[in-house]
């Protein structure tokens, strides 16, 4: 485990992670999928399956698309899976339905206390997602932590997409720090291979989202129930 004391910086993921998936997720994946089939109930069951989520029970396969994949690769996955679209019309309808999820999400637990606590304390903060950066910025307005937030990173940002490196050498040109003094917080291995792709002085996993505590434990330093925790752990 790497030395927490060194940390100046922290990382997060947002779906599974700052958001609780399930609640967030759930019906908006129905929708995209539904979406993407052009009404056919049967194809967008297909859909789901495709994108890692079992159309009865909404449960979510770790480190799949749903769970970790970008809007083109999602858009990709569904096309692959028997979508009518092209990835040209398909990928701004999948962003405009995650856009409008973001006004609808739950968060994992009262987000702006946490944040302007570890602000209070020097800490300087990012959020790094594979969603869209406008969903992204929703969110945070939503839940008042944008004031605290020094960097916000999606797949349509610039600095690539997880699990390359980029993302964290973003927020670390933003802020000043060196991947050494940050700590990427995430649900799913994308983002702990992000962490080590660049170098992150600590790997975070939570349980959250859709990671296991077998999926995360290998990639990780350190696998918390969720980012309540994370106070204690960087104390």
């Amino acid at each position: 485990m790497q030395q927490t004391q060194k940390i100046a910086g922290i990382l997060f993921d947002k779906d599974g992670t700052l958001l609780d998936f399930d609640a967030s997720w759930g019906p908006v994946n129905r929708e995209v999928a539904l979406m993407a089939a052009d009404g056919d109930e049967a194809l967008a069951d297909r859909l789901l399956l495709a994108c890692g989520m079992d159309p009865v029970s909404g449960a979510i396969v770790p480190d799949s698309l749903f769970a970790a994949g970008n809007t083109v690769e999602i858009a990709e996955g569904m096309i692959n899976a028997g979508s009518p679209f092209t990835l040209d019309a398909l990928v701004p309808k999948i962003d405009d339905c995650f856009a409008k999820a973001a006004e609808l999400s739950v968060p994992v637990t009262e987000l702006q206390p946490l944040f302007a606590r570890l602000h209070g304390k020097g800490l300087r903060l990012g959020i790094a997602s594979s969603d869209n950066e406008r969903s992204i910025r929703i969110a945070a307005e939503r839940f008042g932590i944008l004031p605290y937030v020094d960097f916000v990173a999606g797949y349509d940002s610039g600095h690539g997409k997880k699990p390359e490196a980029g993302m964290v050498l973003g927020f670390c040109a933003a802020t000043g720090l060196a991947p050494a003094e940050v700590a990427v917080v995430g649900d799913n291995n994308h983002d702990l291979h992000m962490g080590k792709n660049a170098g992150a002085g600590l790997k975070i996993g939570v349980l959250s989202g859709t990671g296991s505590r077998e999926t995360l434990t290998l990639h990780s330093d350190m696998v918390l129930a969720d980012i309540t925790e994370l106070e204690a752990v960087l104390n």
